[in-house]
Formats: C-alpha cells, structure tokens, sequence
C-alpha cells in the first residue's frame, strides 16, 4: 500500500476564496499532504466519489456539481444541476450509479436526481420535505436532515433528520426513484442523529448522534421487503457533563472497514473505535486531543498509520503518526493551513 498513489479531496467553504475543493497529493510514507491543484466551486458542503470511481459529485450554492475524475486525480468540471432548494449539506449516491441524493439541513428537504452514464447529472425525480417539530427550541425546532446514505443492497435509503431525532428509511423505487416511507429508526430526544455508516458486508449500521454523543450499532435484515433494525450496541464518543459544550460531528469508516473514526468538537478529540467484523460491535482503541478548533472531519490514512483532522474553525488540518498497537497518535509535523474545511475524501490513483 505504501506504493500505492492516493489523492485528498478536501471540501471548503469559500469565504474569500472561490476555490472550495482542495486536491492534494497524499505522502502515504510521511503521513502528508502535498498541495496539488484546487477548484473553483462555491461553498463546497460535501464531496462523494461514484461507486465505479470515476465521478466525483460536490454540494454547492443551489445544488450539485459532477466532476470526471482524471488519471492524476484533478478534476473535470461535467455539469451543474439545481435541487430548487436551499444548498445541500450531504450527497451520495446508489449503489449502481444511477441516482444521487442530496440532504438538505437548512430546509429540511430530501432531493432524489438522475445520474446519467456519463457521470452527468440529470432530472430530479424526487423530493420530499420532512415535517414536524423537533424537541430543541434553538436549534431542533424543525427537521435537518443531515445524512443519506443507500443501504448496500439498494433497496432503503436511511436519512438522518438531526432536527427530528430520528432516520426515516424510505423504500427507494431503482425504476422511477422514487421513495416510500417503510420504517422510522427513533433515537433518544434531543440526540441529534447526524450522520450514518455501513459495515463493509452491508450487515450493520452505525448512527453518530452530534448532542448526546453517543453512536448507535444496528443489525440489518431484509425480511421478504420489510426492513428490520435491531439495536446491538450504543457506545459514548464523549463524556456529557454540565455545561459541556461537547457534540460530535464525523464518522468515517478506514479504508480497510476495521476501524470506526469519529470526532468531538468542545473537547476537540478524535474517537477511534475498532470494529468486529462478525459481530458489528465497537471496542473503543483511544480518544485524543487534534491540536484543533472544531473538527468537522476527520480520517485515517489508506495505510492506518495516520490520521489527519479537518478543523472547521481554527482554519487548518492536523497530522498525526497513529500506532494501533499503543492505542497513541502523536503530532506529526506542523498544521496545514485550509479555510473552513468541511469534509475529505481519500481516492486511489489507477496504476
């Protein structure tokens, strides 16, 4: 794997800077990043790659923009398309490449688009605004939805509604894409669901809650088209206590699906948590401070030997030498400035 080739795409907002997606080229032996090439796109919420790693899709002001991704690991801008709403926070898309879904937090909306063979976006053929009053009268007074995620064998879509303390599963239709509500996964009042995870064999999944800090595990069965949800495991990311500040926002699978990455904001840490692949289970391996403000994201290198920290508010990433066995991770060389980053995505270069 060292000699494999891997680009970071880093997604930012674009405050004085028009460029909001970062390419880098990664250091997989030195666990660095090296500036490699940027683009111009607004306000840059959240990337995803295509299953056949071939596009990359970004959140922007109004709507999506698709991108081809070349031998090198730049990017050839494909097309824009709007979702008539306000700008997206999350995208992803089916599992066969046809359809992208983008969630909408600030106006609670669920946008369902065509993806076209050649990586272009198309027609909207769904949308559907959540409703209802949440428990929180700051911030959870309505729904955001913060997450969309297809279950591995294309059949339910689970949206995180942060506002609404819940994840609708909604039965996805691969001929029209169109959705059908068919379960609701109920978390705890005022939790905050935020983001989902699937186990590499589909089986489980992992729901981080941004209030309680907390991730819940879930095992998942189809029975005959009706989707079953049973709870396994709940593990804390972080201890609340009076006054604390504390909330966690990323979840991120390794690459190699054996670790569970998640941070804290308030005490900024980084949670890793490793992963039986039988059983779904979490077993906590350290919980330690980033050297940042806030961080949005996080993700291991490809390699598990490093770790890199997106901190939203103190305007730079973070590096560290991560030893699995010692359960430690120690600083690995100065911050790396980037303006309000959001989100990476590591991608492997084709030999």
């Amino acid at each position: 794997m060292e000699n494999e080739k891997y680009v970071a795409y880093v997604s930012t907002y674009t405050q004085g800077d028009n460029h909001g997606i970062k390419i880098y080229d990664v250091d997989m032996e030195n666990g660095r990043f090296i500036e490699k090439d940027q683009v111009e796109i607004t306000n840059s919420s959240y990337v995803t790659i295509s299953k056949n790693k071939k596009y990359l899709y970004s959140i922007t002001d109004f709507g999506v923009e698709a991108y081809k991704i070349k031998k090198d690991g730049t990017l050839d801008f494909i097309n824009f398309a709007n979702i008539y709403g306000m700008r997206g926070c999350y995208v992803s898309t089916d599992y066969k490449d046809k359809y992208l879904f983008v969630a909408g937090y600030h106006d609670g909306k669920l946008t369902v688009m065509k993806l076209k063979s050649d990586g272009s976006i198309g027609e909207i053929t769904d949308e559907i605004f959540h409703k209802g009053l949440g428990s929180l009268g700051d911030r959870n007074f309505r729904p955001h939805i913060n997450c969309a995620r297809m279950t591995h064998d294309n059949k339910y879509l689970l949206v995180a509604d942060q506002g609404m303390d819940h994840v609708n599963v909604y039965r996805f239709d691969s001929v029209t894409g169109k959705l059908a509500l068919a379960d609701v996964i109920r978390s705890e009042m005022e939790s905050a669901p935020r983001h989902i995870k699937i186990s590499k064999n589909g089986r489980f999944i992992y729901i981080v809650h941004e209030w309680k800090c907390y991730i819940d595990v879930y095992e998942y069965t189809d029975c005959n088209g009706t989707p079953n949800f049973d709870k396994i495991q709940t593990v804390q990311t972080a201890k609340l206590e009076r006054g604390s500040s504390n909330a966690t926002s990323a979840l991120t699978f390794s690459e190699d699906y054996k670790y569970l990455l998640c941070t804290v904001s308030g005490d900024n840490s980084a949670v890793l948590f490793s992963v039986d692949e039988e059983t779904g289970m979490l077993e906590k391996v350290f919980n330690l401070p980033i050297s940042g403000e806030y961080p949005k994201d996080a993700s291991l290198f490809p390699n598990n030997h490093f770790l890199v920290s997106l901190n939203h508010e103190s305007n730079d990433m973070t590096f560290f030498k991560v030893n699995l066995e010692d359960k430690t991770m120690i600083m690995n060389g100065a911050p790396m400035k980037v303006n309000v980053p959001n989100c990476i995505v590591f991608y492997r270069l084709k030999g």
